[in-house]
């Protein structure tokens, strides 16, 4: 699903041969990172064929997309960054391919460029390779392909998912997933969602299999390739756990991993069921990223996980990953509520009420650099008062509402009311005041976009 100012386009032109149609929006405008995405279609569903040489540092893959056009297209667009293009069909045909930094504009021929009207679904295929580049963003963080001791992972937020597929590369257009993945014999490669089927090998290489049904955001797609320790269990309500960890962590990992149902079972109760049909945990060594991250079904973790840390990104399995942000303006929704996660837990499980830990927060100055909702620039969006401020909001609400019973509730009907789909701070704002029956401007103004410290009981 895209947002409104996916579908901004000239006016209309005639296509290849002459085919009436627009070319798709080549960026989404997002208020941080107005390159990513791409306007003209929503995709559905990725494919995704991939051969990797950790060693070597290659990677060859086949991305057959399925999208629906939201106009009449006569070329549109895909996000991918360094590898190269070998070929593409759209529809079977093949298609032209050109390319401008980060931007694939394939342009179907005369007879299939006549089919891709407002509404038809078409199937586009590429073929690529080359070395996967690593990414650095604004804050100085590194994602997109993460060389490893002993293999790479992938992490995507908030743009490297285009270091190794091309997509339509933003949190407003989600799809189910198909990943199959061929490795040196001997390494083992992760991804979301569940196996399917056992892995194969043969000629000294094995290939892994996973199927993500539910639908997924791009920068919350994962592969993990390297020797690691998995375990697959079923717990209550048949969701599959599956975890995967390097074996130089794996003791000191054992405890909190072991945790997994216990938490998302937990977080269950307070934000409602669980979206996914699968869970688990992928644990790296120390150092092979510079931070966990809320993956789908799956969260990464680089080393062994605090069981705070671990109740922070599964909260994220309810906020972020089936509710996920119309755009990056809009991450404290993702972060804040993460954090406010953690502070519940320790006021059940480790006897702190969460109003001591807003305390501490409202006594942080770096959570008062800028309001939560509205961050300066790319740089900031992963900054103190996304996570702090945007905790501190949540528990204002609580305080406004004055029954668990009742917060919870509001909560769990959040949950219910988006899943699987995206939401804006806007539609969240809306969403409390209706369920409250309150007017909160004054909380909204002080605490989300306020850019002064106010009173702590204000």
């Amino acid at each position: 699903m895209l947002l409104a100012l996916a579908f901004l386009a000239p006016a209309c032109t005639a296509g290849a041969g002459g085919v009436a149609g627009t070319p798709g929006a080549s960026g989404l405008r997002d208020p941080y990172f107005p390159k990513l995405g791409n306007g003209g279609y929503d995709v559905t569903h990725y494919d995704l064929t991939l051969d990797v040489d950790p060693a070597a540092h290659r990677l060859r893959g086949t991305a057959a997309i399925t999208a629906r056009a939201t106009q009449d297209l006569s070329s549109f667009n895909l996000d991918l960054v360094g590898l190269k293009v070998d070929s593409a069909t759209v529809e079977g045909r093949p298609a032209a391919v050109n390319r401008a930094g980060d931007e694939l504009t394939l342009r179907p021929d005369i007879e299939v460029g006549s089919k891709l009207r407002r509404g038809r679904t078409f199937r586009t295929v590429v073929h690529y390779s080359g070395s996967p580049q690593t990414i650095t963003d604004p804050d100085d963080s590194e994602e997109g392909w993460l060389p490893t001791a002993d293999g790479a992972v992938a992490l995507g937020e908030p743009t490297g998912s285009m270091a190794w597929f091309p997509g339509n590369n933003h949190p407003s257009d989600k799809a189910s997933y198909d990943m199959k993945v061929t490795v040196p014999e001997g390494l083992t490669a992760v991804s979301n969602g569940e196996p399917a089927g056992p892995p194969t090998t043969a000629g000294g290489r094995t290939t892994y299999r996973w199927h993500t049904p539910e639908p997924m955001a791009s920068y919350l797609a994962t592969l993990a390739v390297g020797r690691f320790t998995t375990k697959t269990s079923t717990m209550a309500g048949g969701i599959t756990v599956f975890t995967a960890v390097d074996p130089t962590v794996a003791k000191a990992s054992a405890r909190t991993v072991a945790r997994v149902p216990e938490v998302v079972k937990w977080e269950a109760a307070h934000f409602g069921p669980y979206p996914f049909t699968a869970t688990g945990a992928i644990v790296e060594r120390k150092g092979d990223a510079g931070y966990a991250l809320e993956t789908q079904n799956r969260p990464f973790f680089p080393g062994p996980p605090s069981i705070g840390l671990l109740v922070h990104e599964m909260a994220h399995q309810w906020f972020g990953d089936s509710v996920t942000p119309a755009s990056w303006q809009d991450m404290w929704l993702n972060e804040g509520l993460a954090t406010y996660a953690e502070w519940l837990w320790e006021e059940e499980k480790e006897d702190t009420p969460a109003q001591d830990s807003f305390d501490d927060a409202y006594e942080e100055d770096a959570n008062w650099a800028f309001p939560p909702a509205d961050p300066p620039s790319a740089a900031d969006i992963s900054q103190p008062p996304v996570y702090g401020r945007g905790a501190m909001v949540i528990h204002k609400i609580r305080e406004v509402v004055d029954d668990d019973k009742r917060f919870f509730a509001l909560l769990a009907g959040w949950t219910k009311a988006h899943r699987h789909g995206n939401a804006s701070t806007a539609d969240f704002t809306a969403y409390v005041e209706k369920a409250t029956g309150k007017d909160l401007t004054e909380l909204w103004k002080n605490w989300l976009y306020g850019r002064s410290r106010p009173a702590a009981d204000g």
